[in-house]
Order: C-alpha cells, then sequence, then structure tokens
C-alpha cells in the first residue's frame, strides 16, 4: 500500500490537482487548511479580518471569550445602548460571513471537482484552522475528522481543527479543537476517539506536543493528548500540519512522525512568499512501513525526490537525494521560485492543454501500468547508474485500456557516446533485455527511443545547439511523464539555468515536432482517446477538439477522415 500525504494547501487546489495527476498511490490524505480565505477578493479578505479582529477584542474586553464570536455579535446588536460604530461593524460583520459560508461551500465543491477523476484512488482530507467542518461541504464523504477506515489492514483515524484563534475565518463554522493543552483525558474529544478506535495511522492538523510543532518567538504548540497517545499505544504513524517551518522526519519510540511543510505556498508573519510543493510518499508492506520518501512538486509537474528514510539494522537512515533543496528548505529558503519561469513554443503547450484535459478520466490501466514501469525501474537501480524513463502514448495522457501497449523513451548514462547508435550498445540492450523479463509478460512493451543522459549533460554545459540528442530530450521533458525523475532532474535543473538556451532547442525541434504531430498514427491516436471516452458517457468539449486540430494542423479533409 502507498499513502500520499500533504498539508496545508491554502487554495492551491490546481497544484493538488497536478499532484494526482503526477503520481500513483492508494491512498491520498491532505492534512487540513485546504483553503486560504474565505472570499474571492483579497480586499473583501482584509475588511472582514480588520472587523473580525476587533469584535474579537472587545469580546475578550467584555469578558464574554467563551461564547462563539457570530452570537456575541447577534446579542451585542440586540443590546441597548450600542454606540452606533460598533452597530456598523456589527452588521457588517454578519452580512460578510454570510457571504463567507457562500465562498467557502463554492471553494470545497471546485476542488471537490477537480480531485473526483482519481476513481482509481481514495482523497481523503481533515479540517484545519482555516476550514470549515467538512461534513457540511463537498468533501462530506472524504471527510477524516473523527471517522475511521480499515484499508489493506492498516487502520486510518482523523482528527483535524487546531487549538488556535484564526483570524479571517468565521468561528460559527469552524471545527471546534477539543484536545488541546488545560483539557484533561476525561474531557478530551481527541483522546475519547482514538482510544476508541486504536488507530495505526492518525492524521492530525495540529501536531504533537514537542515534535514539528515549535513556532518561532513562542515554542511549542503541539498536543499533549496526541503525543501521549501515541507513546502509550501502537501507532506506527502520525501526520500532521499546521506548523509550516517544524517540518520533517521523526521516529520515536516505534512511532514515525510526519510533517512535510506546507503544500501549498503562504505569506509569512514577515510579508514574505514561502513556496510550497512538499510532500511525503510513505510506502507499506505487509501493513509495515517499508520507506517514507520526502518529496517536492514543482511548477506544477515536476517531482523531485528530496529525501529517503528506511531502516538498517533496526535504525532509520536517512539519505539524501537533492541536497540543496532540502537545504534551502532548511533554511526557510526559497528554491524553485527563483528559477526564471518560461513559456514553451506553442505546440507544446497545446499538447500539455490536451493532455491535462484527458488524464482528467485516467483509467485504473493506465495506474496499474505506471505503478509496474515504477517497480520496473526500481529493481533495475543496482545495475545501472541513473537509469529512467519518459512514457508517451496513451500511459501517458493517463487512459489506457486493458489492450494498451507501454511506449517508453530510455534514459541512461551508458558513457559509450553512441549518439543514435543505441541499437547496437549492449548497455541499452542489457537494460532492454531486463525490462522485457520483468514488463514484457504482463504488457507490450517498446522502448522508442534511448538517451544518453552524458551526451545531453555535456551538450548543455558547453551550449551544444546542434546536438539532436539533447533536441530530443528537451522534446521529451516538455511533453511526457517521467518514472525516476530524480535522475533526470539534476540535468532538468542545468538545463533551466539558462532559460535562452532551453528556448533556443525547442525551437530547434519545432519542424521536427510538426512531422510528428502530423504522423497519421499520431491522428489516429486522438481519435482513438475520443472514442475511449464516449464509451464512458465523456463527449470531447468542442474547446478541446479546437486545440487537438491546431496541434495537429489537420486539414479539412482530415478531419472528414477523423470524423470530426
Amino acid at each position: 500500500m502507498r499513502v500520499i500525504f500533504l498539508t496545508d494547501i491554502h487554495g492551491s487546489f490546481n497544484q493538488t490537482a497536478s499532484l494526482l495527476y503526477e503520481t500513483v498511490a492508494d491512498i491520498y490524505i491532505i492534512g487540513g487548511d485546504l483553503i486560504d480565505i474565505p472570499f474571492y477578493s483579497i480586499n473583501t479578505a482584509i475588511q472582514y479580518h480588520d472587523i473580525q479582529t476587533y469584535l474579537h477584542s472587545l469580546r475578550k474586553k467584555m469578558k464574554r471569550d467563551g461564547v462563539i464570536l457570530e452570537d456575541f455579535v447577534d446579542e451585542l446588536l440586540d443590546s441597548p445602548d450600542v454606540p452606533e460604530d460598533i452597530i456598523d461593524k456589527g452588521s457588517d460583520y454578519q452580512q460578510l460571513t454570510i457571504r463567507a459560508r457562500r465562498v467557502m461551500q463554492q471553494k470545497y465543491k471546485v476542488l471537490e471537482n477537480m480531485i473526483s477523476f482519481k476513481t482509481s484512488a481514495m482523497v481523503f482530507a481533515i479540517p484545519g484552522n482555516y476550514d470549515m467542518d467538512l461534513k457540511y461541504t463537498a468533501l462530506h464523504e472524504r471527510d477524516l475528522h473523527l471517522q475511521w477506515h480499515n484499508l489493506a489492514g492498516v487502520k486510518i483515524a482523523g482528527y483535524g481543527g487546531a487549538d488556535v484563534w484564526t483570524a479571517g475565518i468565521p468561528e460559527r463554522y469552524i471545527v471546534r479543537y477539543r484536545a488541546g493543552i488545560g483539557i484533561n483525558d476525561h474531557n478530551n474529544e481527541m483522546w475519547t476517539f482514538f482510544k476508541a478506535v486504536k488507530p495505526d495511522i492518525i492524521v492530525s492538523h495540529q501536531p504533537p506536543h514537542g515534535i514539528h510543532d515549535r513556532i518561532w518567538h513562542i515554542g511549542p504548540s503541539g498536543s499533549p493528548a496526541l503525543r501521549a497517545f501515541c507513546e502509550s499505544n501502537q501507532v506506527k504513524l502520525c501526520l500532521s500540519g499546521h506548523v509550516h517551518n517544524d517540518w520533517g522526519f521523526k521516529a520515536v519510540d516505534g512511532c514515525v512522525y510526519l510533517n512535510p511543510s506546507n503544500f501549498g505556498e503562504v505569506t509569512t508573519i514577515q510579508g514574505e512568499v514561502s513556496e510550497g510543493g512538499f510532500f511525503f510518499q510513505i510506502d507499506f508492506e505487509d501493513a509495515e512501513i517499508k520507506k517514507v520518501s520526502l518529496k517536492k512538486l514543482v511548477n506544477d509537474h515536476r517531482i523531485h525526490d528530496i529525501a529517503e528514510y528506511y531502516r538498517k539494522d533496526g535504525k532509520w537512515v536517512e539519505d539524501i537525494i537533492d541536497a540543496e533543496r532540502l537545504q534551502a528548505r532548511r533554511l526557510g529558503e526559497n528554491y524553485d521560485m527563483k528559477v526564471q519561469k518560461y513559456s514553451h513554443i506553442p505546440e507544446i503547450e497545446l499538447f500539455k492543454d490536451i493532455k491535462n484535459f484527458f488524464r482528467m478520466f485516467r483509467t485504473q490501466e493506465t495506474e496499474d501500468r505506471l505503478d509496474e514501469l515504477d517497480h520496473a525501474v526500481a529493481l533495475l537501480k543496482d545495475k545501472f547508474d541513473d537509469i529512467a524513463m519518459d512514457i508517451v502514448g496513451s500511459v501517458n495522457m493517463g487512459i489506457s485500456q486493458e489492450s494498451s501497449d507501454i511506449d517508453v523513451v530510455l534514459y541512461v548514462r551508458c558513457g559509450r557516446n553512441c549518439q543514435d547508435m543505441y541499437a547496437q550498445c549492449d548497455y541499452y540492450q542489457s537494460a532492454k533485455a531486463l525490462l522485457d523479463k520483468i514488463i514484457g509478460d504482463k504488457y507490450k512493451f517498446e522502448i522508442i527511443d534511448c538517451i544518453d543522459l552524458n551526451v545531453v549533460e555535456r551538450s548543455i554545459i558547453t551550449k551544444n545547439y546542434e546536438c539532436e540528442v539533447t533536441q530530443r530530450f528537451v522534446a521529451y521533458r516538455s511533453i511526457c511523464r517521467p518514472v525516476n525523475y530524480q535522475a533526470i532532474a539534476p540535468i532538468e535543473d542545468i538545463l533551466n539555468e539558462d532559460i535562452e538556451f532551453r528556448r533556443e532547442m525547442e525551437g530547434s525541434i519545432r519542424s521536427y515536432f510538426r512531422i510528428f504531430a502530423n504522423t497519421s498514427m499520431h491522428m489516429r491516436s486522438f481519435d482513438k482517446y475520443e472514442s475511449r471516452l464516449k464509451s464512458i458517457g465523456i463527449k470531447l468539449p468542442e474547446s478541446i477538439r479546437d486545440k487537438i486540430r491546431e496541434y495537429l494542423q489537420v486539414t479539412q479533409s482530415d478531419d472528414d477522415r477523423l470524423n470530426w
């Protein structure tokens, strides 16, 4: 079983959907703070925040802390001799609160629509302190707050909310957090729930006391009850969020504690933007944790492996894969936001738009093939240096069927300078033979190209614009889905350090791309993809059909032949 855990997405719905597109897992868990503000306008959000903060201070001054703010305002407006300015603020707050609830429910509906395509996996969420109670939203069937599930012999339970007052979010609609400091075990809702369920995996927005809970200038802020429960029960995994800057992997007394830091971009108290994209992948074998991987989604489509954690001689070992990104996160510095953003050539942009549409309907057959390719590459890592793949065809588009084959581009570091003569390379032949042996019995499998990463790296460093191997590498990296991206990532990072060079290389492949797009096989593929959607009752939108026409640059006779 594979679990992917992300938290504090703060309205980054597109990035969350991209993560679902780009990964394969059995269970996805979102650990709270799903939205950022309860309005569409930042000015309205600021206005609401200011009024709420004023009324919160007034409530405290009047010693009415135990009353929900919305109830306090209702009482205030019904009281005699209330100053006019307070009546105005209270009335504005009432109206804005009604609007906030409507907008929040709309946002949750948008999120549900964006993740509902992931039919091949289960997606759960808990509310954070920026959320309303999810049972009153479109996400109610995914709500893990005070809920539990037994999956593959592993019991998962959740508890949302946080022991903090969050300005800008209506109090009336949030989850009441009844597990904080000062609440004894008898009245502790979280403790009572977990004691009854006896979960193997706990999901909590607020972290346990003393682990991933330190706030600058404040100190530990976590739940003593949660820490005590994990230590006194056989909890294997505790997943939390909330505190963005105290994150990471920690194993204590048999329990693994994980906080990946924020997945969505957030604004710090200093007014700076902190990049996100971080998440954990947890692999189980026979209901035990086999490996934990810290990863990062970059630019909505590239997933970088940052670090891995696994047991060796009875102890957890950290294997750092991307030292620069890990160090930047430890220092609280942005790494990928510094990379200059760029636009691909029109052909590539069109293809990506088309691909993202089809991938909304990704099939279980696609998931199975992706999982098989991940498994195959994992078996080959010990025998080959930096082996990886890029997937093309129906698996890349996400709509494979039982009869679909698997087409890939193979990446190796063979050091033999084979260029385009890879078919005669013994290094390539041995890799191909092993892949055929691993995959060939299950699926029809074909390597359509082989790229020597040494050649690509050398040509990028020396700015060799004429290297056809690098041109193909740039083309595949622009439109394909990788397997074992950690072998490709360092080279693409070098490529992205000089955006002008990448643009020039993409310009060089334009003629190749057009020839590729206009082959009859490529045309028939889109016809086949549309037929597959029709079989499940999905009609191809005219906007996507127009993009396919533009991408293929077909003539009217081509349209007739394709029944478009």
